[in-house]
């Protein structure tokens, strides 16, 4: 099966330029954890509701700071003619709950998370084991003063 049988389309973005408020607002609006982020029609990062708690609010940072303080620079996608099996071992090794999915072309069409998985294949049971795997990129432990 492909990933495009299974991701959802019509992903809300946002701009690097936008503030911190209007992701989250789009966020709610979409009910959803994670924006895209684009300049133009190039995929420039990604921000999640936990990125702007972290990376902004805990430093102080307000509503009006830009999403390029919070968002992640580094995108990883896949492609919608990519197989299911390896878009879920690839979420795995790489330890994503989410990837944006990208046509040939290198255009978003959508994202593919593990929910959208879990109601199309047994194959996300094994990338769920690999995705919650403690990691060092990932690490909340912290050692008490």
């Amino acid at each position: 099966m492909k990933i495009s049988k299974v991701m959802t389309r019509g992903a809300k973005l946002t701009n690097p330029d936008d503030t911190l408020q209007h992701a989250a607002k789009l966020m709610r609006d979409c009910d959803c954890g994670v924006l895209p982020v684009a300049e133009g029609d190039r995929l420039v990062g990604m921000i999640t509701d936990r990125d702007i708690a972290v990376r902004c609010i805990a430093e102080g940072k307000g509503p009006h700071a830009k999403v390029r303080d919070a968002m992640t620079q580094e995108v990883k996608y896949c492609f919608e003619d990519e197989d299911l099996a390896h878009v879920c071992e690839n979420m795995s090794e790489i330890q994503v709950r989410r990837l944006p999915v990208m046509d040939r072309s290198k255009r978003l069409v959508g994202i593919v998370s593990l929910s959208d998985l879990a109601h199309r294949s047994p194959i996300t049971a094994r990338a769920l084991h690999g995705i919650a795997q403690p990691s060092q990129q990932h690490n909340q432990s912290f050692t008490a003063a």
